[in-house]
């Protein structure tokens, strides 16, 4: 059944979002690094949820628009691929300054992080975006719900890893210094590589 789904591309892509700055990041590794481990992972959590969220509503929400209307995948796949060439610019501008990386901190108790973390993400309605052209990219639009399901787990379980990941390195000062430190030569990666998902994106053509 998921032998046609383009599952490494479509994680691929996700992975580079997700290890990207954004507003989130910014968040996890400002409260991580300034308030410690367990502040950043209770943000984290919330955060987490919100993708968990979007991610559901934009797969069912896009299986349950393609099955009636053909026409919206192709929409939102142009649509996908516009907003992952706005991220390679921005990165690209990102890389070219010389401005210091502009954290975020949270504050409160952990279960008052957890609920600015939820906030943060469910208030952020680029991450629709976001997943929507995750799912055109590497989904045929005649996908099942049960495909759908897969790949929502898949990229939940790959933003567990990166998002807490980056509370766990970036309680660490040394992580830290060396992040800041190479802060440009990582945006020009990204910029690259979200350039290459926005060609991709509307290049492949999907049985």
């Amino acid at each position: 059944m998921i032998e046609h789904l383009h599952l490494p591309l479509i994680m691929l892509a996700a992975l580079i979002a997700m290890a990207s700055p954004g507003p989130a990041t910014l968040a996890i590794a400002g409260t991580s690094m300034s308030r410690g481990r367990v502040p950043g992972l209770a943000l984290t959590g919330g955060i987490l949820t919100g993708s968990l969220i979007w991610s559901t509503a934009a797969a069912f929400g896009l299986a349950a628009l393609m099955l009636s209307h053909a026409w919206v995948f192709e929409v939102v796949r142009y649509a996908g691929g516009a907003y992952l060439a706005y991220l390679a610019v921005k990165s690209a501008r990102a890389a070219c300054s010389a401005e210091a990386l502009n954290t975020r901190t949270m504050n409160g108790s952990l279960f008052a992080l957890y609920r600015k973390g939820l906030a943060l993400h469910l208030t952020n309605p680029k991450v629709v975006l976001f997943f929507g052209s995750l799912y055109t990219m590497g989904v045929p639009h005649d996908a099942t719900p049960a495909e759908f399901a897969l790949i929502i787990g898949a990229i939940f379980t790959q933003s567990v890893i990166v998002n807490g990941g980056y509370a766990l390195l970036f309680s660490a000062p040394a992580v830290t210094r060396a992040y800041i430190r190479l802060r440009r030569w990582f945006e020009g990666m990204f910029a690259v590589a979200f350039g290459l998902a926005s060609v991709k994106i509307v290049t492949t053509r999907l049985s």
